[in-house]
């Protein structure tokens, strides 16, 4: 019987956030495998183990942690996550196999925490894809940054009958602010790249840390509190270690 790797979406770092379903998702699973992305960013597996710990108070599954490889920045981007993903896949399966040895027996099934969704921006299913044998994939949806983002805000994320975009820093960075639309949500923002924007022509609504104790929010003209945002941003990575963020930005009428 092929294993079942349940991919579940676990929102943005907040408890109350996993939805009953994942819960029971979790819960009936043989083991849960945790991603440790090197001690810089160790708080998001210690994350993964308190929301484990608050959705599963009794008789949770064993939880494995594992190394993640780390992506080549000098290598072109889309070729790098290719062969990156690649090493995951390798890991995820070393994984699995050592799951065997410490349950005594070949689990059934695996749960891995997705932050947010696992449709949004988040290549399990990719990885997933790479396994052999090949699982059977579960997905449990999950509560996305941007709906929490745009509730933090106390916004909506379209302008009435309007369409919206949703892309990445690299792709506004490169192309600039999409064609055809009003709205864009930025995913995956590493370098503030709305600095590339001519500024005054945006409004932005910012926010780190969503759903978490430590959320922070910033909104206004883009030129009027940009460099705020850069600031805030800095220090709460500094203070953290880490920081995952997204913004909306909105054209100016």
């Amino acid at each position: 019987m092929a294993l079942e790797l349940r991919l579940i979406g676990i929102g943005t770092g907040n408890p109350d956030h996993v939805t009953k379903q994942a819960i029971s998702a979790l819960q009936t699973a043989d083991v849960i495998l945790v991603p440790r992305k090197g001690t810089a960013k160790s708080d998001l597996a210690d994350l993964r183990h308190q929301i484990c710990e608050a959705v599963l108070p009794e008789n949770r599954p064993a939880l494995i942690e594992f190394d993640l490889p780390v992506r080549d920045p000098d290598k072109h981007y889309l070729n790098a996550v290719d062969e990156w993903h690649d090493a995951i896949a390798l890991v995820w399966q070393d994984t699995l196999d050592k799951a065997e040895a410490i349950l005594g027996r070949k689990p059934k099934s695996a749960a891995l925490l997705i932050w947010g969704d696992p449709s949004l921006y988040d290549s399990s299913l990719r990885i997933a894809a790479r396994l052999n044998p090949q699982p059977v994939i579960s997905v449990i949806p999950g509560i996305t940054s941007i709906q929490a983002l745009t509730a933090a805000h106390k916004i909506p994320v379209n302008a009435l009958g309007a369409p919206f975009m949703v892309t990445t820093g690299r792709q506004l960075r490169d192309a600039g602010f999409p064609e055809g639309t009003n709205t864009a949500i930025i995913m995956l923002d590493g370098e503030c790249s709305f600095t590339h924007l001519h500024q005054p022509d945006f409004d932005i609504w910012w926010g780190a840390y969503l759903g978490m104790d430590v959320e922070i929010i910033k909104s206004g003209r883009l030129d009027a509190v940009a460099d705020e945002i850069i600031q805030m941003r800095k220090d709460a990575r500094a203070q953290q270690g880490w920081i995952m963020d997204c913004y909306l930005l909105q054209k100016r009428p």
